[in-house]
């Protein structure tokens, strides 16, 4: 179960597991229940999580790997592996685009 190199509209190359993902300090965020929002500090939207969504955001306040981020949320949700990794690849991809995350490692480059 790997998540794997892709191709985003931008021409930049994607997240993998082995990615180390991390929020940009471009934004500002709160809990709001089970749920979470998302404020982009450049340029001014606001961001709505659903559960899941919140609490991949709460792990990725400090960097982690999309592997450790699957793996945290395989255990904790009623979620089938590659389900997960197919959801968490296209998270971090719009959270990359809307350039509320960023990324470290060769990947990024």
């Amino acid at each position: 179960m790997k998540i794997q190199t892709r191709k985003t509209s931008t021409s930049r190359k994607a997240a993998t597991a082995d990615s180390i993902v991390q929020s940009s300090p471009d934004q500002v965020s709160c809990d709001l229940g089970s749920e979470a929002a998302v404020l982009n500090l450049k340029d001014g939207l606001y961001y709505g999580l659903n559960p899941v969504g919140a609490r991949v955001w709460n792990l990725i306040g400090q960097p982690r790997s999309l592997a450790s981020i699957r793996d945290a949320i395989v255990a904790e949700f009623d979620v089938a592996p590659e389900a997960c990794e197919r959801d968490l690849a296209d998270l971090i991809d719009h959270l990359l685009a809307k350039g509320l995350v960023r990324l470290h490692g060769p990947e990024a480059e």
